[in-house]
């Protein structure tokens, strides 16, 4: 599918005063205004993100009562549950507030359900079947519970009270906890709404703490280390996909100079092992792609609880052992993808006509449940529409949803909210139940309502370049000095520029689908070596090509580093 190449123009009286004021190249500094840092404290804020520019996250809806009602099961030998999502996010969310909490001197446990034979979220058998059996007084939820109204009142009436930490949408009810922590609610206006769960979590735990604090509970006890839980709390934030700005960039920075530091918990240490990572080269990139996709195996694959166990234990053994087992269940996980992709390939070829939709609605009896969110995700980058996946059982479906920039998922699966059972989630990505007879209808409701907005969404995908860069430009200060701009991810993505009329000196296909160059430009001296993955290894290249978009970064390799351009887009012709 061809794109747009859309070349960012910043405004050049922002670009000066940046560069000035902070004494970096006026490429770096119209990169920070692309990414509306245009004033010179904000720029250098972000350029140097620290645990002292954290906000106070007090004035979030409903903490100071959150604050109070954990403060009293702590101090009263309350049971206190912490529920937490099966997601990574979730996963950690739970992790940080059991790990506070137990040294807090809290009686505390945590529970988080089976993906697949539970489903999301809190709900009225957990309160029926584990809640009360157990004893339990105080339930907190970590990245869910915003939508658990059966299971709070159930909760109400088993006298047992809720605290919500969340930060997915809300309806316009909420449920009647104690206390419905989420910078998403419409009347919180603290500005927070960029938090993951685990954020939400941490912001509890940062007032919790002062609060502990004034209370003397500290005097007898190790006050926790916050910044310590920083390396949870990255993986957490990156892997939901929230934007990398403000507190997330500060947790997302400290957590990697947790792990870098050798500081980071057993558990993160023995999956960094087995990835054959050194803890002190440990970027964003490294979590994103190679730490988190084995934790979500849990989740997806089998149980998320086995991810939990990992975060949260200090015998190395135990921790070798769990992460060997995360290694299998995400060479399951990858197996079983594969498998459901080319099995939708093969639909769409024998039903072309399915792509004449404004969106992709499919089911499967049988689909894992686990993967199609992955799977939507590939959908979505090559057919470019919003994507909804439904495996069905006994006349039960599951789904998973990913859409794209323009058309918000949350609001066009409300508009079909009548043929679904349930749904939640964000503009980007959903999950939801229906019946398999209502499929058909959910189905031409959901392309009308992406038809409603097709005017908004632009019909192929666009790359963002921040500038030309020509050859001569590049130098090692400038990619020292994008460097700095890490860590990279939503809300703050690796730099993308372009060059044109670039010769292609030398090419080879390496790892089966991995294209290395060496390339230079008309009238530039220097040649720079250059990978792009993912490649169909069967399509030749000219020696010519018109344009490249790339990033640029340190090649790492045996102790030495070398400049290299990542390739992200080739134009092969010319007019």
């Amino acid at each position: 599918m061809e794109k747009h190449w859309h070349i960012l123009q910043p405004d050049p009286s922002r670009i000066r005063e940046l560069s000035g004021r902070l004494q970096c190249s006026p490429i770096i500094a119209a990169i920070l205004v692309n990414r509306n840092l245009q004033t010179p404290d904000g720029a250098s804020k972000f350029l140097r993100p620290s645990i002292e520019h954290l906000r106070p996250p007090c004035g979030l809806k409903d903490m100071q009562a959150a604050v109070e009602r954990v403060t009293r099961a702590i101090e009263k030998r309350e049971k206190i549950m912490i529920f937490g999502d099966y997601d990574v996010d979730g996963v950690t969310a739970t992790a940080i507030l059991f790990d506070f909490l137990l040294k807090a001197g809290a009686d505390v446990s945590y529970y988080i359900p089976h993906r697949i034979e539970e489903g999301y979220s809190l709900k009225a058998d957990h309160i029926d079947k584990v809640a009360v059996p157990a004893g339990i007084d105080l339930i907190v939820t970590a990245d869910c519970g915003s939508g658990s109204h059966a299971a709070v009142q159930r909760a109400n009436a088993a006298g047992i009270d809720v605290v919500v930490t969340d930060h997915h949408r809300v309806s316009d009810t909420l449920p009647s906890a104690v206390a419905v922590v989420n910078p998403k609610r419409p009347d919180c206006t603290a500005g927070f709404e960029h938090l993951a769960g685990v954020g939400v979590a941490m912001a509890l735990l940062i007032c919790l703490r002062k609060h502990l604090r004034e209370r003397g509970v500290w005097h007898t006890r190790s006050e926790p280390n916050l910044k310590a839980l920083c390396d949870l709390v990255a993986l957490g934030t990156i892997a939901d996909a929230v934007p990398l700005v403000d507190e997330n960039r500060i947790f997302v920075t400290a957590g990697i100079e947790v792990i870098r530091s050798g500081r980071a918990r057993t558990g993160v240490i023995g999956i960094l092992n087995n990835c054959r990572l050194s803890c002190r080269d440990v970027d964003a990139e490294d979590l994103a792609f190679k730490i988190i996709p084995r934790l979500n195996a849990a989740g997806r694959m089998d149980h998320a609880l086995l991810a939990a166990r990992l975060l949260l234990t200090e015998n190395r053994e135990t921790a070798k052992g769990i992460a060997d087992s995360l290694d299998e269940l995400n060479n399951r996980r990858k197996d079983t993808e594969r498998q459901i992709l080319q099995q939708i390939k093969q639909y769409l070829k024998d039903n072309p006509q399915e792509l004449n939709c404004r969106a992709l609605v499919l089911s499967h009896e049988g689909w894992h449940e686990g993967v199609l969110g992955i799977v939507a995700s590939r959908l979505v980058e090559r057919h470019y529409r919003p994507v909804v996946l439904i495996s069905t059982r006994e006349g039960i479906g599951k789904g998973s949803a990913r859409s794209i920039f323009g058309f918000n998922l949350y609001r066009g699966l409300t508009a079909c909210a009548d043929q679904l059972e349930n749904f939640g989630g964000h503009g980007m990505a959903a999950g939801l139940g229906i019946r398999t007879e209502n499929i058909s209808a959910f189905k031409a409701a959901f392309e009308q309502a992406v038809a409603a907005v097709s005017a908004d969404i632009d019909p192929a995908p666009e790359i963002r370049i921040d500038c030309v860069l020509d050859f001569e430009q590049i130098t090692e200060q400038l990619i020292d000095e994008i460097d700095a701009l890490q860590p990279f991810g939503s809300g703050n993505s690796e730099p993308l520029f372009m060059a044109g009329d670039v010769q292609i000196k030398q090419s080879k296909i390496v790892g089966d689908r991995h294209r290395r160059m060496l390339l230079t430009q008309s009238g530039a001296g220097r040649s720079f070596p250059a990978i792009q993955f993912n490649i169909d290894p069967n399509q030749a290249l000219p020696e010519r090509l018109k344009k490249i978009a790339f990033h640029l970064q340190w090649n790492c390799w045996n102790g030495g580093k070398s400049p290299q351009m990542v390739i992200d887009e080739i134009v092969a012709t010319f007019p």
